[in-house]
């Protein structure tokens, strides 16, 4: 299948908001107007359709939609991909320097979760819930503990793995998973991971786990939301 990317247009103009040479100004130019952050959290785990994109952000239009991903194009964070057919697919993906925005994405989720007023039981998209296995994995808590995971969130399909290299939480498939966990929305995985609710409980909202309980139980304890700020 032959990959077409399209010629990108020329760059967005720095000061246009606040005329203001800081970077954090310019970072909010880039992706401080509504939903562009959010775009490129759903990007995080590779190239997506028009449509997937506005399956994941339920919120936003198709005017809009089309409006951010023209303007972060212009600026450089993502850029458009042909796949040949039939039938044609045009698919958005972030270019490396796109990707470089998950650090500080993951530090300003993780800064936001200490609020009293964050709820994490709100409705969550499939990559807002991997990019938090990302963000909110505590090492300290592995011991060298070494596993690999499927999960299946509606039609999505991701996998987890703990090993000599870090933590992993990618889209796709995995060999052999010491266990699987499979649920209609992420928010049921929410429930389980961090609010650490018995797989039985979870059963009733579609939750299916399969594989080694103590395997499910020592990744679920790799994930903590952080203590909330005074």
């Amino acid at each position: 299948m032959k990959l077409q990317k399209e010629t990108k247009v020329s760059r967005a103009e720095h000061g246009k908001w606040y005329d203001d040479a800081c970077g954090t100004a310019f970072a909010m130019e880039l992706v401080g107007e509504r939903w562009s952050l959010l775009i490129v959290r759903e990007l995080m785990f590779g190239g997506r359709r028009f449509s997937d994109l506005r399956g994941a952000l339920p919120g936003i239009s198709a005017k809009v939609l089309t409006e951010r991903l023209e303007g972060m194009e212009r600026a450089g964070i993502l850029s458009r991909v042909e796949l040949a057919g039939p039938p044609a697919v045009r698919l958005y993906e972030l270019t490396p320097w796109g990707y470089g925005a998950e650090e500080p994405i993951k530090a300003l989720g993780y800064w936001a979760a200490q609020s009293p007023d964050h709820d994490p039981t709100l409705p969550l998209s499939a990559a807002s819930f991997m990019l938090s296995l990302r963000t909110m994995f505590d090492p300290a808590r592995a011991k060298g503990a070494r596993f690999s995971g499927a999960i299946a969130i509606g039609a999505e399909r991701f996998f987890v793995k703990l090993g000599k290299k870090g933590f992993r939480a990618e889209r796709g498939a995995v060999e052999n998973p010491d266990f699987s966990l499979a649920a209609p929305s992420a928010s049921v995985l929410a429930a389980l991971v961090y609010g650490k609710a018995p797989l039985a409980e979870l059963a009733e909202a579609g939750l299916e786990a399969t594989g080694a309980p103590p395997a499910i139980a020592a990744f679920v304890d790799l994930f903590h939301l952080p203590e909330k700020a005074r």
